[in-house]
């Protein structure tokens, strides 16, 4: 029998994390980080994906794309523009979503000004909040992709007299006794750290209209984000490993609809593609 051809293909990478400088250890000093690398693997990735057959619809860049080293040496600006010229060698769109790295690098202010911003390609409007980046699109009949904004809720890259700095400075330090913000140590919800990020309650209630619109017309969902809602990894793309750092707002409305929106979270730290089959909406 002759297989059936996908519907569309699409791309997805995350934490490349790139900087002009020699190897060293995340926050913690147990991973190891090829800053400079990095670069190269993502060249490759795009070299990649530019021979798949059929051609890839779109990409997903989940989060981290350059590193926060790159803020303490002033090379944040450099270090974004090699990647986005890597990135723009696509000759598809290029969805993407803000990490804590984004934010130790710029503001959210600055990074609505740069080629992180991808709102734009959205064929849907957002969350009313004109800050939130969140969005979604169709690819395809039957198929929507939401894109999440992880750090909505978060202190970084926003100012201290900003009311949702304060929001989540507040929620920190109710959930969070330590003296450094960042360290997990002795909290029973270690996702309470302020390199993590939330969500809105307005992105939420978003979200949820979403969803509700794709249950109604039986759509298959695909939400991204840069981090994992620990109860719905069992619906996750196969092998990814649950991590301890969630984030800040529990997604309820993702439980509320999973029964009737089949539904993938693109969440991975691999350059990859995938394609799309063509399967009943639901299965």
């Amino acid at each position: 029998m002759e297989a059936v051809p996908p519907l569309f293909c699409f791309g997805v990478i995350a934490d490349i994390q790139y900087a002009d400088a020699e190897d060293g250890y995340d926050f913690l000093g147990r991973r190891r980080r090829y800053y400079r690398h990095s670069l190269n693997l993502l060249r490759a990735a795009v070299e990649a994906w530019a021979t798949e057959k059929p051609p890839l619809a779109f990409v997903l860049q989940l989060g981290d794309s350059i590193d926060g080293l790159n803020a303490r040496s002033g090379q944040s600006e450099r270090a974004l523009e090699q990647v986005l010229a890597a990135l723009g060698r696509l000759p598809v769109p290029v969805h993407h979503a803000w990490g804590n790295h984004e934010l130790y690098n710029f503001s959210r202010a600055r990074l609505v000004h740069t080629g992180l911003n991808s709102r734009s390609c959205g064929a849907a409007a957002g969350p009313p909040a004109s800050d939130c980046q969140a969005y979604h699109f169709s690819p395809a009949a039957q198929f929507r992709v939401v894109v999440l904004d992880g750090y909505d809720l978060s202190t970084l890259g926003r100012e201290p007299g900003n009311p949702r700095y304060q929001e989540s400075l507040q929620l920190l330090r109710k959930k969070n006794p330590n003296d450094n913000l960042n360290d997990p140590t002795g909290l029973e919800e270690p996702q309470f750290v302020e390199f993590n990020g939330g969500f809105s309650q307005a992105q939420l209630d978003w979200f949820n209209e979403v969803l509700k619109f794709s249950d109604e017309n039986q759509e298959k969902v695909i939400v991204t984000c840069p981090f994992i809602q620990m109860p719905q990894t069992g619906f996750a793309l196969p092998g990814i490993t649950k991590m301890p750092f969630r984030s800040y707002t529990p997604i309820s409305v993702w439980s509320a609809f999973l029964q009737g929106t089949c539904m993938m979270v693109a969440i991975t730290i691999y350059a990859t593609s995938f394609n799309a089959a063509d399967t009943p909406a639901g299965n």
